[in-house]
């Protein structure tokens, strides 16, 4: 990969190769790629970021970024709930796809350096953030404690099974699991995260908070985390909102003020509390 260039002197809409070096199936509907540069390469992604993914002949979707690499590569997970998203998660390795990117605000990991990081995610919303787990893992050291709070609807639907399976075991950071219903052979916890926030034992003052997943997890989780006297300031949530073209040209993801192309993915929480009440169509 060291000969790739990053590419930049395509337009703001025209896609870079790259090509499926590999394929795991999370779900029988979600699927984790990692996709490596063809001839030249998009530029490097910081925590929290998306790209626009392209499926040739059927359009493109935003995508965040799942895990960030040194040697170029993309690592995305992807669920089919479209015409675009399917014909994504149906590619095979060696198969062509279009990105541009990255786009959008990131996660302010660096704004925890020394404190404490809670991370909280809903279904899907441990892809994007998974990068913070990484970063905060990367730089142990410099941070104090990190609490990881999953949610899914039922053990079937958890994602990244064997890696938070790595997570549980590394005492540098602590995991907790919950599913709002199971059957007799799930021995984790059962109930909605909110119940994980609420017991959650971090030191608020000295807490930076990282939430995505559902819209209504995120404004309940974030009430419950300010609830446990979290600074509002110190909560920040990932939101990807109707997006369709990632340069503010569409007009699609406009939310309130707020375009989340340009001033999300990841917002605070302050900004978008009251937003978040409005329902999506």
């Amino acid at each position: 990969m060291s000969g790739l260039a990053v590419a930049s002197e395509r337009g703001p809409m025209t896609p870079v190769m790259y090509r499926v070096r590999d394929r795991f199936d999370e779900l029988a509907d979600t699927v984790t790629f990692t996709l490596e540069p063809e001839a030249e390469m998009v530029g490097a992604a910081a925590p929290g970021q998306f790209m626009m993914l392209w499926a040739f002949g059927v359009g493109e979707v935003p995508i965040s970024v799942a895990s960030i690499g040194g040697d170029g590569t993309l690592v995305h997970t992807i669920r089919a709930v479209g015409a675009v998203t399917e014909a994504l998660c149906a590619l095979r390795p060696g198969d062509q796809i279009g990105v541009r990117g990255p786009y959008g605000s990131s996660w302010p990991v660096s704004a925890a350096l020394g404190e404490n990081v809670l991370v909280v995610a809903g279904g899907l919303g441990l892809a994007p953030v998974f990068p913070i787990i990484e970063q905060v893992l990367a730089d142990r050291e410099n941070f104090d404690q990190c609490t990881v709070l999953v949610g899914a609807r039922n053990p079937d639907l958890l994602i990244y099974r064997a890696r938070l399976d790595e997570l549980a075991a590394d005492n540098r950071i602590k995991v907790e699991v919950i599913v709002d219903a199971a059957g007799p052979s799930w021995t984790g916890q059962v109930g909605l995260i909110t119940k994980l926030i609420a017991n959650a034992q971090i030191a608020a003052e000295r807490t930076h908070a990282f939430l995505c997943g559902p819209e209504p997890m995120m404004r309940f989780g974030a009430m419950g985390i300010e609830d446990l006297g979290v600074a509002r300031d110190r909560i920040w949530l990932s939101l990807e909102r109707n997006m369709h073209c990632a340069i503010m040209q569409c007009g699609h993801c406009q939310l309130g003020p707020l375009f989340i192309c340009r001033d999300g993915p990841v917002v605070c929480w302050p900004a978008v509390d009251d937003l978040l009440k409005i329902p999506e169509r």
